[in-house]
């Protein structure tokens, strides 16, 4: 399982001309999903990516999480983060997970991160998005449940 994780002022993703979700400060996160994940992968990442401290405190310091700040979530389900381009100019999408496991691990994902925070919005799975952010910092992590 993979997260880009971007610390955002404010995020937005719009489906057919229409915003499906907005959110003020907090993360904008795109979720890949494997063919190898499970509920068991997705609770470590998750709970890793809502501890993270990557707000600033008074002193400019990285040292605030979601929770300190009140910071709101916007899930992106994204299996292009699975592409392989070892070979060739075409990417390869072999390693991500099949569109119904990788859409029930997606709601799980939103489903326990709104057991934590009390916004999280999502956009839409399989569907032409269009994401738009401003990047705080920018300020970007990856999550990879391999190196976890």
């Amino acid at each position: 399982m993979r997260f880009v994780i971007q610390r955002v002022k404010h995020s937005s993703v719009t489906v057919d001309g229409e915003v499906v979700g907005s959110i003020g400060k907090g993360f904008l996160v795109l979720v890949g999903v494997s063919q190898t994940d499970t509920e068991e992968v997705a609770d470590k990442v998750v709970d890793k990516m809502l501890k993270l401290r990557i707000f600033e405190d008074e002193n400019g310091k990285t040292n605030l999480s979601l929770d300190d700040v009140d910071g709101e979530l916007l899930m992106i389900s994204q299996f292009t983060l699975y592409a392989n381009c070892k070979k060739g100019n075409r990417p390869s999408f072999i390693e991500a997970g099949s569109p119904d496991e990788a859409n029930r691990l997606y709601e799980y994902i939103v489903d326990r991160c709104r057991k934590s925070r009390p916004v999280v919005e999502k956009g839409i799975f399989g569907a032409d998005m269009k994401v738009e952010l401003v990047n705080d910092g920018p300020f970007t992590v990856i999550l990879d449940s391999d190196t976890l």
